[in-house]
């Protein structure tokens, strides 16, 4: 089999697909989980090398994103909603369902290796919940992974949980988009890949 010759440059994503990233290797080839529509979507432009650009924030694999529901707060739809949509921007989800405790959830975060922690509270819990959540990990020596979350979350408290240092918190009905830029934009500055 004749070797492979790579082509001038690094892999690179091309533009103009709508939020789709499709991956060009140093071998000029499509690569990473892209649906065969993007890829024929893709090719079907004949792009010439000027077109594409060099991706800023190529990383070797997926951003890991845990979703939890703590404490007994039974509304799930929320996080259902997120876990689902990040999963569908290229994320890696993880989601531990109903019930979980904090100690639970950073065992969870450790023992998978993930960049960020989404915790999706409606039960007024969050001055117990972050609070109790931080602490775990800094024990634990999770310094560089996020922790954000969304819900019912009122402005005063969602200020104090900054100050302690959670990230953004999204309030129910925030575009999915913006929290998805926000993680990944978190994580490649804050994470090694």
């Amino acid at each position: 089999m004749p070797k492979k010759k790579p082509i001038k440059g690094k892999p690179t994503v091309h533009p103009d697909l709508k939020g789709m990233e499709i991956k060009i290797n140093e071998f000029g080839e499509i690569v990473g989980n892209v649906s065969v529509d993007a890829i024929n979507a893709f090719l079907d432009k004949n792009v010439d090398d000027k077109k594409l650009v060099k991706k800023e924030d190529s990383m070797d694999r997926p951003i890991r994103v845990l979703v939890a529901k703590v404490g007994l707060d039974g509304h799930d739809r929320g996080a259902k909603v997120i876990a689902a949509a990040l999963r569908d921007k290229g994320f890696e989800v993880i989601y531990t369902g109903l019930r979980q405790t904090p100690e639970m959830v950073v065992n969870t975060a450790l023992q998978e290796d993930v960049d960020a922690i989404g915790i999706s509270t409606l039960s007024g819990a969050h001055m117990t919940i972050f609070p109790k959540i931080m602490k775990l990990m800094k024990e634990k020596e999770l310094n560089d992974v996020l922790i954000t979350g969304g819900g019912i979350i009122p402005e005063k408290d969602l200020r104090k949980l900054q100050d302690l240092g959670v990230g953004e918190l999204f309030p129910p009905g925030t575009n999915t988009d913006d929290i998805a830029k926000y993680i990944r934009n978190w994580v490649s500055k804050n994470r090694d890949f």
